[in-house]
């Protein structure tokens, strides 16, 4: 089988087995419960707003309001649980987040809206909750001096959020200069990140968790975080300046502008093994053609000939490596299945060589070189930032030595078809 041929199988098959892991993650996480993203609370006020047509008769509509708090405090805490499904594993977590602040409705007396018309008794507050399954016990929100249960669903008059939680609640008898506390508790299931939208005039955000191998990602990075050993810490500050939708609204900030501003954690596996191959694979070609070229070598400075059979066991023995490298990564560490990969095919090419060829010398060299090739290899693999640069150093350190080596070599008395004397 032709190398871009072989190369273009592994491909495809590192591609399938990532598909395969894709698909079981789905499974844990459509029964577990997937991605969170946590918005709110909105209060929304609907009033009726009326005018005459130009025959002079009274027409009215229903329209919402939509309230932002003045400060969104959030503390969470995050639980994280591998679950597996046959040799695969996704992240899970149980949430406990504590959300409070206040709401302001000065702004009311601002807007070209008459107060009378305020529909006080039908306003409610809403939850964005994207995935309902993993709320776990119910949802109490402190309004005030009051204490309700949230309901399923969101009422009509929030088009922003597609799935939540909402309750009805009286604001204050329509005294529009009163502000108001909240707070509640959400016990919360879902699977690999946790996201919030940044919905106060000033949202602070403190999130802690166990597992050390975070990716903070969203519209906000976190102002500062710690991650060691032990898990990580981060904490944000969002000011209503930083987004683009103001504090309080009618029916004009769209679905898609709300959601652009959210902010948060994913919950990542420290290595992808599937990446972490594919990326060895991108050089198969060069590694398989700095193996031949020690051969080759080997070929000028001794009495030995290679066949080109030889030559084609040993090129399917280098693409063997990368098919034990999946297979064991599926099971081991990423860096012991390499070692074990690369040490098995160093040992059966060492091994034949040794058969194939006279000189004992050989073997010892063949093994030697293919060591520092598979550590120049893993070097690359480890350091993706610098793999450009460690590559490149690396190449040009192996051509220079190549030239120095073969600098008295006569090229035109080699036949390669006979013996070199």
């Amino acid at each position: 089988m032709p190398k871009p041929a072989l190369t273009a199988f592994i491909r495809v098959l590192v591609s399938e087995r990532a598909s395969r892991r894709k698909e079981a993650i789905q499974e844990i996480t459509s029964k577990w419960s997937t991605r969170q993203i946590i918005g709110g609370p909105i209060v929304t006020i609907p009033y009726t707003e009326t005018w005459k047509d130009e025959e002079g008769e009274t027409k009215s509509v229903i329209k919402y309001i939509q309230v932002l708090p003045e400060t969104l405090n959030i503390e969470g805490e995050i639980r994280p649980e591998v679950r597996y499904r046959g040799i695969y594993q996704a992240v899970v977590y149980n949430a406990q987040l504590d959300l409070s602040g206040d709401f302001s409705f000065k702004k009311l007396q601002t807007m070209n809206i008459d107060l009378d018309q305020l529909l006080w008794d039908d306003a409610f507050v809403s939850m964005n909750i994207s995935d309902m399954r993993g709320i776990n016990e119910y949802v109490e929100l402190k309004w005030g001096e009051q204490a309700v249960l949230f309901e399923p669903g969101i009422k009509r008059g929030n088009d922003l959020f597609d799935s939540g939680i909402s309750v009805r609640i009286p604001l204050g008898f329509g005294n529009v200069s009163d502000g108001i506390n909240y707070a509640l508790h959400i016990n919360l299931k879902g699977s690999q990140a946790l996201s919030f939208l940044p919905l106060g005039k000033t949202t602070i955000a403190n999130l802690r968790s166990s597992w050390n191998n975070p990716s903070f990602d969203g519209a906000f990075l976190p102002e500062q975080h710690q991650i060691d050993n032990n898990g990580f810490s981060a904490d944000w500050q969002v000011l209503d300046l930083n987004r683009n939708y103001p504090q309080i609204w009618v029916e004009n900030v769209s679905k898609k502008t709300v959601l652009s501003s959210e902010f948060g954690v994913n919950l990542f596996s420290p290595v992808d093994i599937y990446t972490q191959t594919t990326r060895a694979v991108k050089y198969m070609i060069m590694f398989v053609g700095l193996t031949f070229l020690v051969f080759f070598l080997v070929e000028v400075f001794s009495n030995n000939k290679i066949h080109p059979i030889q030559y084609l066991l040993i090129g399917v023995s280098l693409c063997i490596f990368y098919l034990l490298l999946l297979a064991l990564s599926e099971h081991v560490n990423f860096g012991l299945a390499y070692f074990l990969a690369s040490l098995s095919v160093v040992i059966l090419i060492g091994a034949y060589v040794r058969s194939a060829l006279e000189k004992k010398v050989i073997p010892l060299i063949t093994v030697g070189m293919l060591t520092i090739l598979y550590g120049f290899l893993y070097i690359l693999l480890q350091n993706q930032d610098y793999a450009l640069l460690i590559g490149s150093v690396g190449l040009f350190l192996i051509i220079a030595a190549v030239m120095y080596t073969t600098r008295n070599v006569n090229w035109y008395q080699i036949d390669l078809n006979n013996t070199l004397d």
